[in-house]
């Protein structure tokens, strides 16, 4: 048996998974905003399930929380950062109190969560990391300049964390999903302001899509026809790379993932070749690097 804390455990991907590692015996402490919304699973799974309430933005609360499983549970064996939201619409749409909360949630929080656990784990000896990340952790697109940069700073920051973590014991996973058939989009989603500027350029189509307001994307159905992700095998897959101890720090989930993943580093690579002569025009004259 083992025991995982996951943040954000009423959506996404934590759902699922959270259910598969009740199923199969482990322990799961789990976080959530509203408070009574795993009620019904407590009911079931008894002592095995922890909840706490958890607001990523308050940083006093997450020491707290964090704090009290591993004193309550005494040792946790994997922490899942899945908690995060969508913030849409153009670079000038956003407010700046949208833009500070958005990266308070999904950069700030997360990694409050992984400083204030990495204690407890080096103490432990042992542990793993597995932090959400995104498919738009490698790309931007005109209405999701926030939220891809979002996912663009926890890619950075990770990638250090998992080789600092490394001498001690603790493994590290980047999980990048594509698409998934589950209500991020629909039920935490954020919008700036519309401008008319904006409306009929990518930016504002792509955001009015998310909204719902594009004729035949406008319910649950046509977002699924959408998205390919199915998050019951997702989840299966991030519990099966646990479980093996051993794998790539980053994990592509989805047929779509894998292809835009593919493609923004493809596009990456070829425009640096384009600038290797300037590049290499740049370095001092008594440099020798060919």
């Amino acid at each position: 048996m083992q025991t995982w804390f996951i943040t954000g455990a009423t959506g996404g991907l934590a759902t699922p998974l959270a259910h598969k590692l009740l199923e199969r015996g482990d322990r799961v402490a789990a976080t959530v905003r509203r408070p009574g919304a795993l009620d019904e699973w407590k009911t079931r799974y008894g002592d095995r399930l922890w909840i706490a309430q958890l607001d990523l933005t308050d940083v006093p609360q997450i020491e707290q929380v964090v704090q009290q499983a591993f004193a309550e549970l005494g040792t946790i064996d994997v922490v899942v950062n899945n908690a995060a939201y969508g913030l849409y619409g153009a670079i000038e749409e956003a407010s700046d109190e949208q833009i500070r909360h958005q990266f308070d949630t999904n950069v700030l929080g997360s990694f409050k969560v992984m400083r204030t656990a990495m204690p407890f784990l080096r103490a432990q000896g042992r542990g793993h990391l597995i932090q959400l990340s995104s498919m738009a952790g490698h790309y931007s697109i005109p209405g999701m300049g926030f939220y891809c940069s979002s996912k663009w700073a926890i890619e950075g920051a990770f990638e250090a964390l998992a080789k600092e973590a490394a001498p001690f014991g603790i493994r590290s996973t980047m999980v990048e999903p594509g698409g998934i058939r589950t209500p991020f989009i629909t039920g935490s989603a954020k919008y700036g302001e519309p401008m008319d500027a904006y409306r009929e350029q990518e930016a504002g189509l792509f955001t009015r899509m998310m909204r719902g307001e594009v004729p035949g994307m406008d319910d649950a159905e046509a977002f699924n026809r959408m998205v390919v992700g199915d998050p019951e095998k997702m989840a299966q897959a991030i519990l099966e790379r646990s479980d093996a101890g051993e794998g790539p720090l980053r994990m592509a989930l989805g047929s779509d993932a894998y292809r835009e993943i593919r493609q923004a580093l493809t596009d990456r690579l070829a425009a640096l070749d384009a600038q290797q002569e300037l590049a290499y025009s740049t370095d001092a004259d008594d440099v020798k690097t060919r």
